[in-house]
């Protein structure tokens, strides 16, 4: 019987506050901001997914997207992103699972996903869903945990470590955080629809010592330039990618933007309690998803 993969749910969590906030990550912060801007589309689009958006860290980042949709698992982490970035038009906030992603076919011009890599147990499930729900030319960026890293590397070699970085297999360093060889992440891309068309390397100075003594825009902006030999090699513990859509289906206007997670049906109705949208009612299979709090929530059905 094959079960379904675990999720790392973040629910309830205060990652945000602890690890970005009080964690001393200015550093890592402005370099993933700087990677994004090297990596996204300059003007801008229509409609972009953001998988595994958390509390909205990024989100103010994807600057001339009309509409963003921010997925993640946990409601408390859309809660907080709300929270941060307000309601409207702008911005949709759905949970969901995202072996199986609550969208129609080839909705989207552009995706991210940033940090979340590292926590799915079958990534190559995850990259197929992705690249159903985009259109054919679409950029995916997409960012990783390197287990080929130099300081791994150094590890293994003296011995203080047992595990092998230039092997290509996974490597669990704890439950539900792994690290994946970079030829790895390049072949899953490649065999889920992707053409691959740059490499970023990231944190290059993640060492404390270094960001105790030499100010956070410094180690950033030298960060970028080191970036840049991304396509050359990659032995920083963060990869950025970039990478395009070929092939299936084009991007068109679509009325709808959700289909049902369990029968792919894309007729989904309101479904009103005192003249409120507290649910949306799959015509096809009857299943129903809640609507709270302004999150479309598709990770079960409530009916």
């Amino acid at each position: 019987m094959n079960h379904p993969p675990a999720i790392c749910d973040y629910e309830g969590s205060t990652y945000q506050e602890d690890f970005w906030g009080r964690g001393g990550r200015k550093y890592e912060d402005s370099c993933e901001a700087a990677a994004l801007r090297r990596l996204l589309p300059p003007k801008g689009g229509d409609l972009l997914l953001e998988l595994g958006a958390g509390a909205g860290r990024n989100t103010p980042r994807y600057l001339g997207f009309e509409r963003i949709v921010l997925l993640d698992y946990s409601r408390s982490q859309l809660l907080q992103a709300r929270e941060r970035l307000g309601v409207g038009p702008r911005y949709t906030y759905v949970a969901a699972n995202i072996y199986h992603l609550p969208f129609v076919p080839a909705v989207f011009e552009v995706a991210t996903m940033i940090r979340t890599l590292h926590h799915l147990v079958d990534p190559p499930a995850a990259l197929r869903q992705v690249r159903e729900v985009m259109g054919s030319g679409g950029i995916f960026v997409l960012e990783f945990a390197n287990k080929r890293n130099l300081k791994a590397v150094a590890r293994y070699l003296f011995r203080h470590q047992s595990w092998n970085p230039f092997s290509l297999e996974a490597v669990e360093f704890a439950p539900l955080n792994f690290d994946f060889h970079p030829a790895a992440v390049r072949r899953w891309l490649g065999e889920s629809g992707f053409l691959l068309e740059r490499q970023v390397t990231v944190s290059h100075f993640r060492q404390e010592w270094l960001k105790r003594r030499i100010p956070p825009h410094v180690l950033a902006r030298l960060d970028g330039w080191a970036g840049f030999t991304g396509d050359l090699w990659q032995l920083t513990p963060s990869v950025f990618t970039r990478s395009r859509a070929v092939g299936g289906v084009e991007r068109g206007a679509s009325e709808s933007l959700f289909r049902c997670p369990e029968c792919g049906d894309p007729h989904l109705e309101q479904v009103k309690r005192g003249g409120e949208a507290t649910a949306l009612a799959c015509r096809g299979c009857g299943r129903q998803y809640a609507l709270r709090e302004g999150i479309y929530d598709f990770r079960e059905p409530v009916g």
